[in-house]
């Protein structure tokens, strides 16, 4: 009995390292600031400042945490945590894009969003982190609140 306990310690603690490690190996995750002069938006006001905080948490999933500032004043703080299994979860804040977000990856860098308001699709958005994992490009197509059409390109650094 005794020499299986530090053999099952052993296989727990690789297990939480294995976990820690895939967590970290996703590259949406970190600290991203706008760049606004890189970045392109069809409709709406543009922005004085903006970040996206992704932090891994258990299970392969991710928190999500967008603070920004638009160009007339206007303040957004809105978050989610979910995981990539393309299920609705709930948007906390004040969300421009809707009530409900859902994710899925397309590839080792690309992630697919989708947010919805009162069960409709308002906006999908493609995140792309660069190879060299300091850029991260999110294209956001659908419509906004006030019915245009959104075409956004967003360029955000990694901080």
């Amino acid at each position: 009995m005794t020499r299986s306990r530090p053999v099952a310690c052993a296989l727990v603690l690789m297990a939480a390292v294995a976990v820690v490690m895939g967590q970290s190996e996703n590259p949406q995750v970190g600290m991203w600031r706008m760049n606004i002069p890189k970045s392109t938006f069809s409709s709406g006001t543009g922005f004085k400042s903006a970040t996206s905080k992704i932090e891994a948490v258990g299970g392969g999933g991710v928190k999500h945490t967008v603070d920004s500032v638009y160009a007339d004043g206007t303040t957004r703080r809105y978050d989610y945590t979910t995981t990539y299994d393309g299920k609705d979860g709930p948007v906390n804040g004040n969300s421009p894009w809707g009530d409900t977000v859902a994710l899925t990856h397309v590839d080792a860098n690309t992630v697919r969003t989708v947010y919805k308001s009162h069960g409709k699709v308002t906006v999908i958005q493609t995140s792309v982190v660069s190879g060299d994992r300091k850029t991260r490009t999110v294209t956001t197509k659908g419509t906004n609140p006030m019915g245009q059409t959104v075409n956004n390109v967003s360029v955000y650094d990694r901080q």
